[in-house]
Parts: structure tokens; C-alpha cells; sequence
């Protein structure tokens, strides 16, 4: 711009000049004036360009500008995010690490109540290891005192066969348990609770057997049949209770006399309450008076 505003100022002094040089001079001057010329135009092309240029870069400089307060908004809501974050993790690791330490504690406890448990069924395996070993020897008792029985059982038999086939006694086992059932005439008048002689002979010889038996409660059973007392016997014996176990306690009484532990003796009246055949005919009657002898083991007559 300052070449532009001389420009005239040098046309007037070469025109001036022009009067006094030569026309060698003039043409030279006019050649440098068109240089010159060329030169600001060259000059003005080149600051327009300059000034395109600055356009640009201040275009540019907002634009990075622009770009840098967008990555400063991005950086703050991002570092924002990242402490959001940061705080949730830091939360999540302290809540995972709470847990851990219950899950800890719980796997220890369950660990100490495994061995507990490990320790209760040694124990457990110890005491069936004590009970089986208890229990072979309370079977191998058992089958012994069965066979025992056995021979009771047989010896009875054997001594009673005659009342046996006659049908006044009869004697069963049922494994560990002998019951021996006799009609009440072998051993008592009618109405009466008193032994007689002949019943006294067939307890003695009963009484020889049982007097070997050292295991087994010796219960007496006094049975009746379903007739009501009589009015010459109601002022001793008020009712069937009375007489069955009147009977029972005198044959158990007499057993004791013998020489049977009368610790192994005990006597039980059941009236006409548990017959053996029906009160309807005499023949049944006559089975359920009866008196009985159940040899029974110890353990299951307490």
C-alpha cells in the first residue's frame, strides 16, 4: 500500500526530469517505473495472500480453540465419570471384600463344625462297634436261653406226658417264652382256692423242673370261666377276681415251699377275662378254669 500512494509523486518526477534527460534516461526510467509497478502488484498479491493465510490460521486457531474447550468439557465430564466410577468400584471392593471375609468365616465355622461332625461319628461308629458286639453277645445269651428253655420245655413234657395225653395239661414254647396250662380240677375242688393233695404231687413234680430255672420270671395265672360266684362261696370269694387270684397266689405260695427263688415267682389273677375257648358249652368251660405257668424272660417282665 505505501509503494501505491508514491506511485504519481514518481510519474511527476520523471516527468519533470524527462525535460532535462535524455530520452535513454526517459526509457530507462519508464522501465524501472513498470518494474516497479510489477512489484507492488507482486507485493499486494503476495500480502493478500499473507492476509488469506492469517484468515486461515485465525480460523483455524478458533477452530482448535473450539476443539480445545470441547476436550476440556470431554476431559472434566470424563474425569468426572472416572471419579463416579472410581467411587463405585471403591465401593464394590469393599462390599466384595466384607463379603469375602463372611464367606471366610463362614467356610471356617462350617471346616470346625466338620470336624465336630467327624468326631461324633467316630464316636457314633465306636458306640454301634460296642452295641453290635453287645448285642452278638445278647443274641448268643438269648439262643442259650432259648435252648435252656428248651430243655425245661422237654423235661415238662417228659415228667407231665400222662396229664398231657389225658388233656390236663398242656405245654407250649413260643421261643423265649413256656407256658404250662392245667385244669383247675387237677389242683382244686370246685369253688375252692385251696391245693389239694393230688395237685400238690403234680406241683412237686412240676417243681423239680422249674427249681433248674434261674433266668426266667415264673408268673402264676389264675383263670376262671365267665359263671358268677355262688352264694355258698360270695362271703370268701366276692367274684371270679377274687378266686382266680386267690388260686394263683396259693400255687405260687406252695412253689416258694418247694424250693422255687421266690424272687422268680409272682401271681396274676385274670377272672374269666382271657379264655381259651367259649363260655357257651361246658367242655369250653371247663378249659378256661384253668391255672397257668409262664416261664417268661426277666427283662420282659419288668
Amino acid at each position: 500500500m505505501k509503494f501505491v500512494r508514491m506511485f504519481p509523486l514518481v510519474l511527476a518526477l520523471l516527468f519533470f526530469a524527462g525535460c532535462v534527460v535524455s530520452q535513454s534516461k526517459y526509457d530507462a526510467s519508464l522501465a524501472d517505473a513498470a518494474n516497479l509497478k510489477k512489484d507492488v502488484s507482486a507485493l499486494e498479491e503476495k500480502l493478500k495472500a499473507e492476509e488469506a493465510a492469517k484468515i486461515a490460521l485465525e480460523t483455524a486457531l478458533a477452530k482448535l480453540k473450539k476443539e480445545k474447550d470441547e476436550l476440556s468439557d470431554a476431559n472434566a465430564s470424563l474425569k468426572a465419570t472416572l471419579e463416579a466410577k472410581k467411587d463405585e468400584l471403591t465401593n464394590e471392593l469393599v462390599s466384595a471384600r466384607a463379603k469375602l471375609s463372611e464367606r471366610e468365616q463362614k467356610i471356617k465355622e462350617t471346616e470346625n463344625e466338620l470336624k465336630s461332625k467327624d468326631m461324633h461319628i467316630a464316636e457314633l461308629k465306636t458306640a454301634i462297634a460296642g452295641l453290635s458286639q453287645e448285642k452278638s453277645k445278647a443274641l448268643e445269651e438269648k439262643e442259650a436261653a432259648i435252648a435252656e428253655l428248651k430243655k425245661t420245655y422237654t423235661n415238662l413234657v417228659d415228667e407231665l406226658k400222662t396229664e398231657i395225653q389225658k388233656g390236663e395239661i398242656a405245654v407250649t414254647q413260643l421261643r423265649d417264652k413256656l407256658s404250662l396250662s392245667m385244669v383247675d380240677r387237677i389242683l382244686f375242688d370246685s369253688g375252692s382256692a385251696d391245693v389239694k393233695k393230688e395237685g400238690k404231687k403234680v406241683l412237686d413234680r412240676v417243681a423239680e423242673i422249674l427249681k433248674k430255672v434261674s433266668d426266667k420270671q415264673i408268673r402264676i395265672e389264675g383263670h376262671t370261666d365267665n359263671v358268677p360266684i355262688g352264694h355258698r362261696i360270695a362271703k370268701k370269694f366276692a367274684t371270679n377276681w377274687e378266686l382266680s387270684n386267690a388260686r394263683a397266689t396259693n400255687v405260687v405260695r406252695y412253689l416258694q415251699e418247694q424250693g422255687i427263688d421266690p424272687k422268680l415267682l409272682s401271681p396274676a389273677g385274670y377272672a374269666e377275662y382271657r379264655p381259651v375257648e367259649s363260655n357257651d358249652t361246658d367242655e369250653g368251660k371247663a378249659k378256661n378254669r384253668r391255672i397257668g405257668i409262664v416261664l417268661i424272660p426277666l427283662d420282659s417282665a419288668l
